[in-house]
C-alpha cells in the first residue's frame, strides 16, 4: 500500500506524521499547482467545485509517485463534499488510476465505522495503543501549526517576506520533527524570530508609517478558506497590504469539532458560531454556511474592520450564507466582500479587488466612521 491524502494547506502535515507513525508508505501529493487544476479539470464535470478538481489533480499526481490507496474524510448534509470520495473514485478508475478509497466518515454518534477503516489501513498488527498515541501526537502537530499560523497573520503587517521565509521554514521544522519537545521548541523558534525582526524594525521609517493595521476576518468554505493557491493567496496579499487576518476556521478546531466530536479541545473553538447565526441563518444548511454567518458576527463584534467571504463557484452552502450576510453587514455596518473561486480565477484580478477594499476600509478608518455603503460593497463584490 502507498496511501495518498488531498494537499489542503497544511494537512499534509499532520497525515504524513499520522500515517508514517505507524509504518504505512506515504506519498504526499505535490503542493496545488496550475497543473494540478489542469489536470483535475480535465477528467471532473464542469459544474464539479474548485476542491473536487483539486483533489483529482492531488491523485493524479500522486499516482505519477505509485500511490494506490487514498483516505479522506467524508461529510454529511447537502454539501456535496460528502459525495465526493464515491465520485473521485469512479472518474478515477475510469481515467485509468483504480484506487482503493478509503473514506473516514465522521462518527455518528459512533466511533465504530471510523475504528473499522482506520483498522484497514493500518493493518492487524499495529495495536490500538499505537493508533492512538499517534493520532494524538499529529493532533499536536496541527494545533501547532494553528498556532504558528496565527503568529505569521500578525507579523505580516510589519515583517513583508520576511514573515513567508519564517513560515516556510516553521513548516519545515515541523514537518521533521518527531516529539513532543520539538513541536513547541518550532512555536518557541518562531516567536523569538518574530520577535527578534519586529525590534530590528521598530526604529525604521517603514514601521512608523503602518501605525495600527487593518483587520479582516476570513470566512467561508473550509478547503478554499485554508489552501493558499484555492484562495489565490488572499493572507499573504492582505499581509502585504499591511492587514493582520483572522479566520474563521483553523484546522485543528474543524478536526475537534467534526471528527473527534467534542472529545479533544482544537487552537480555535468554532462552537459559538452557530448560536452568533441564529438569528440571520438558524439552520444547518451543508458545508460551513452556518459558520460563515456566525463568524462574521463575532468578527463584526470584535471591531474588525472589515470581513472577506472565500468560497467555490457553485458552492451551495455558501451560496446561502452570501444572501444572508448583507444583513450582517448593515446590522453592525461592517464591510463585507466576497471572493468566488474556480479554475480560471486570476492572481492579479483578486489582487485589485483586495486593494481596492483595503483603499475603502483605510478611508472610512481616516474619517473614524464607517461610512462605505452597501451599494459601494456590491460593487466591489461584481453584485
Amino acid at each position: 500500500m502507498k496511501l495518498t491524502f488531498p494537499h489542503m494547506g497544511n494537512l499534509w502535515i499532520m497525515a504524513q506524521t499520522l500515517f508514517e507513525s505507524v509504518n504505512i508508505d506515504v506519498v504526499v501529493p505535490p503542493e496545488n499547482s496550475k497543473r494540478t487544476i489542469t489536470l483535475g479539470t480535465k477528467f471532473s464535470p464542469e459544474s464539479a467545485c474548485l476542491p473536487l478538481k483539486l483533489n483529482l489533480g492531488n491523485f493524479i499526481e500522486a499516482a505519477e509517485k505509485g500511490a494506490d490507496t487514498i483516505a479522506m474524510t467524508g461529510g454529511i448534509g447537502p454539501c456535496r463534499f460528502g459525495y465526493y470520495g464515491e465520485v473521485e473514485r469512479q472518474i478515477l478508475k475510469d481515467a485509468g488510476y483504480p484506487y482503493d478509497v478509503v473514506i473516514l466518515e465522521p462518527p455518528d454518534g459512533s466511533f465504530l465505522g471510523l475504528a473499522q477503516h482506520i483498522r484497514y489501513l493500518v493493518g492487524k498488527k499495529v495495536s490500538w495503543v499505537k493508533i492512538l498515541q499517534t493520532m494524538r501526537f499529529a493532533y499536536q502537530k496541527i494545533i501547532a501549526l494553528d498556532q504558528i499560523e496565527d503568529l505569521i497573520h500578525a507579523a505580516r503587517p510589519r515583517l513583508a517576506q520576511e514573515a513567508e521565509k519564517l513560515y516556510d521554514e516553521a513548516k519545515r521544522r515541523m514537518a521533521q520533527t518527531m516529539s513532543y519537545t520539538g513541536v513547541q521548541e518550532v512555536v518557541c523558534w518562531l516567536k523569538e524570530s518574530i520577535r527578534e525582526r519586529q525590534f530590528s524594525h521598530q526604529n525604521t521609517d517603514r514601521d512608523e508609517s503602518i501605525g495600527e493595521p487593518l483587520r479582516i476576518g476570513i470566512v467561508g468554505e473550509i478547503y478554499t478558506v485554508l489552501d493558499p493557491f484555492s484562495s489565490a493567496d488572499v493572507e499573504p496579499q492582505l499581509g502585504q497590504l499591511g492587514v493582520h487576518v483572522d479566520r474563521s476556521i483553523y484546522l485543528s478546531g474543524w478536526l475537534g469539532e467534526n471528527v473527534f466530536r467534542g472529545l479533544i479541545d482544537g487552537y480555535r473553538s468554532m462552537n459559538s458560531y452557530h448560536k452568533l447565526a441564529t438569528p440571520y441563518l438558524a439552520h444547518f444548511v451543508g458545508g460551513h454556511g452556518q459558520e460563515s454567518v456566525g463568524a462574521a458576527v463575532k468578527f463584526a463584534q470584535e471591531g474588525f474592520d472589515g470581513v472577506i467571504q472565500l468560497f467555490p463557484l457553485t458552492c451551495m452552502p455558501e451560496i446561502v450564507a452570501a444572501e444572508v450576510l448583507p444583513r450582517v453587514q448593515n446590522d453592525y455596518q461592517i464591510p463585507i466582500m466576497k471572493l468566488i473561486m474556480d479554475e480560471h480565477t486570476g492572481h492579479t484580478g483578486v489582487q485589485t479587488r483586495l486593494e481596492a477594499f483595503v483603499d475603502l476600509l483605510e478611508r472610512s478608518r481616516i474619517n473614524k466612521s464607517r461610512n462605505i455603503t452597501c451599494e459601494e460593497v456590491k460593487n466591489l463584490a461584481g453584485k
